[in-house]
């Protein structure tokens, strides 16, 4: 584990290689899973302001849910999640992708997974079978999870924190820890 501000880095997001191939996995992680992604209260409020311009890109069934329980619902965990069309499917995947003008941070940190620990932060890198060719892709471009997330990374915890992360994986680079 790494400790970066006040977030702990599990390892992993520096070590293990990623890099999405969305041509080969079609976005299946919008499609898949037992819950919707996790939101803020911020984040559903803005998901409620953009309803109207998204409702006729909605297919019916995403309509349907929205109608009857909103955008988000509460899953057995006690976190607040995106609707989802029977077990999985999230509502606001569209043909061509997310349908959300700004993706909840928790898709766009996607395979990383945020946990709150008290007053600390965990990061998580999740694995999951449907990412192989995102492991093979990364692999292929020497790509770190933190490498390709850095965008999302810095719009979640600010560039002088990315810049932080940086600086420390340097320094295990330099004393033989990451290759």
């Amino acid at each position: 584990m790494l400790m970066v501000g006040d977030v702990i880095v599990h390892t992993d997001v520096v070590t293990e290689f990623f890099c999405c191939d969305i041509e080969k996995c079609k976005g299946r992680c919008c499609e898949e899973g037992d819950a919707g992604a996790p939101v803020t209260l911020e984040e559903i409020a803005y998901i409620e302001k953009q309803l109207d311009k998204l409702w006729p890109d909605l297919n019916a069934q995403a309509q349907a849910v929205i109608d009857k329980q909103g955008v988000a619902y509460t899953d057995p965990e006690g976190e607040l999640v995106t609707s989802i069309i029977g077990s999985c499917d999230c509502c606001f995947r569209g043909q061509k992708g997310c349908l959300l003008s700004q993706r909840p941070i928790s898709c766009h940190l996607y395979p990383i997974r945020e946990k709150k620990m008290g007053t600390l932060t965990g990061l998580n890198y999740h694995r999951w079978d449907i990412c192989k060719d995102a492991v093979i892709l990364g692999t292929e471009r020497g790509l770190r999870v933190y490498q390709f997330l850095k965008e999302p990374l810095i719009r979640r915890f600010g560039e002088a924190w990315y810049q932080e992360l940086e600086q420390v994986v340097c320094e295990l680079k330099s004393q033989g820890y990451i290759k």
